[in-house]
């Protein structure tokens, strides 16, 4: 059965009702770059003004990133069709061809490129390498699959669906500027759902409390738990947009708090009675890592002889082990499983976190749980935490290595 050449050649192009003008192999002077020239074959278009038969008036040439083939790159080269209304009273001037299966307007793609390259991008391929493997620079491929994506985020409709649970939790974006300012972002998450519901700039109160506010009232009244770290932004918002949902202190952030409060008092009696910070050989460095896991999770025996034996050699007025005790008992409140003996346990231990003779920095612990009780106890109510949140900012980083370059 005979074929027509050039009738194969144009499915292979697979852009339609073209016509394949010529492959041009040495398209940008270097080897590499295939030029395939096209041109729609479409009947004569009538005026949009006057409904008249336009004129042909020459033809635009414009030269598109198309996906690669054979491991080389190609350049797609569109010779346009423009056409000019002949009635010199018309307003329409002349029209120049479009094919959006081709490419929309004013891009720099194809649509079939700028799809695949989205698709890549949204799996985890850097866009340096995309740009790298369609002979094109970064910024194309960047500013298109931001086009393309920002597309697909607009039909998804379906994203904010309801729920019963909302977290807040700002990530760095990046460090503008001559400077280095630092640039965060607060993503809103659906944590009982585990789904990003939109980000938003900066970290204090306004933009996230907007955001919350745009949406209907019977979506927000339905929210009855809104988790947060212990941030006093985050707490206005909630506080503004959504006053009658219970705010849950995330139990990640409270212990990260017991953690670094334990450590400030290690490196200060550290430098109190040896002058320097930690050293190899120095008990209270040696200890670092056994006093910040939970005491459940030391191996055996032998490592918590270890502990004490260096905590005692270290550690002579017992504000360290002072301090380890009150960072095990905050993480016990987890394990209660009474909402009402939990809320008494964190109340008692905002008083008890206080007494004078325990560290200053184990004092402030206190005062922090006493201003925050509310929300750490609300944990044994609700049982959800900013865990999606946290899995939205890895993500967020996960993006931000995917622009490198």
């Amino acid at each position: 059965m005979e074929h027509d050449p050039v009738r194969v050649c144009e499915l292979l192009v697979g852009l339609g009702e073209v016509d394949v003008l010529g492959v041009d192999h040495d398209h940008g002077g270097d080897g590499e770059l295939l030029g395939l020239h096209v041109r729609c074959r479409v009947p004569r278009p009538s005026c949009r003004g006057c409904g008249g038969g336009l004129w042909s008036d020459g033809v635009r040439v414009v030269e598109l990133v198309d996906l690669p083939v054979f491991g080389r790159p190609v350049g797609l080269v569109w010779h346009k069709g423009r056409w000019r209304c002949p009635d010199r009273g018309c307003d329409t001037g002349s029209v120049t061809g479009q094919n959006p299966q081709i490419a929309p307007r004013r891009a720099s793609m194809t649509t079939r490129a700028a799809r695949w390259a989205t698709r890549r991008v949204g799996g985890g391929r850097p866009v340096s390498d995309l740009a790298s493997e369609l002979g094109c620079c970064w910024s194309t491929v960047n500013k298109t699959v931001q086009r393309w994506g920002q597309a697909l985020l607009d039909a998804d409709t379906e994203r904010i669906a309801q729920t019963d649970a909302v977290g807040l939790d700002e990530t760095l974006l990046c460090r503008a500027g001559r400077f280095k300012r630092k640039a965060w972002a607060t993503s809103i998450v659906d944590v009982a759902g585990g789904k990003l519901l939109d980000i938003v700039p900066n970290r204090t109160a306004q933009a996230p409390a907007r955001w919350l506010l745009e949406r209907s009232a019977s979506w927000r009244e339905r929210i009855r738990w809104a988790a947060l770290d212990l941030s006093g932004p985050y707490r206005a918002t909630l506080d503004t947009a959504l006053p009658h949902a219970a705010q849950v202190a995330d139990p990640f952030h409270v212990i990260r708090l017991a953690n670094n409060t334990l450590d400030e008092v290690r490196r200060r009696v550290q430098n109190q009675t040896l002058g320097h910070r930690g050293r190899k050989g120095d008990p209270l460095y040696r200890s670092r890592k056994l006093l910040l896991c939970a005491h459940n999770n030391i191996a055996d025996a032998a490592g918590e002889t270890k502990l004490l034996s260096l905590l005692e050699a270290g550690d002579p007025h017992g504000e360290v082990r002072n301090a380890w005790h009150a960072k095990e008992t905050l993480r016990g409140i987890y394990d209660i499983s009474d909402p009402e003996l939990g809320k008494i346990t964190v109340d008692q231990l905002a008083v008890e976190f206080q007494d004078p003779y325990l560290p200053k920095e184990v004092n402030r612990l206190g005062r922090t749980i006493a201003r925050w009780s509310a929300q750490i106890s609300n944990w044994h109510h609700a049982r959800v935490s900013n865990a999606a949140s946290e899995a939205v900012d890895n993500l967020i980083k996960r993006v931000k290595r995917v622009a490198f370059g």
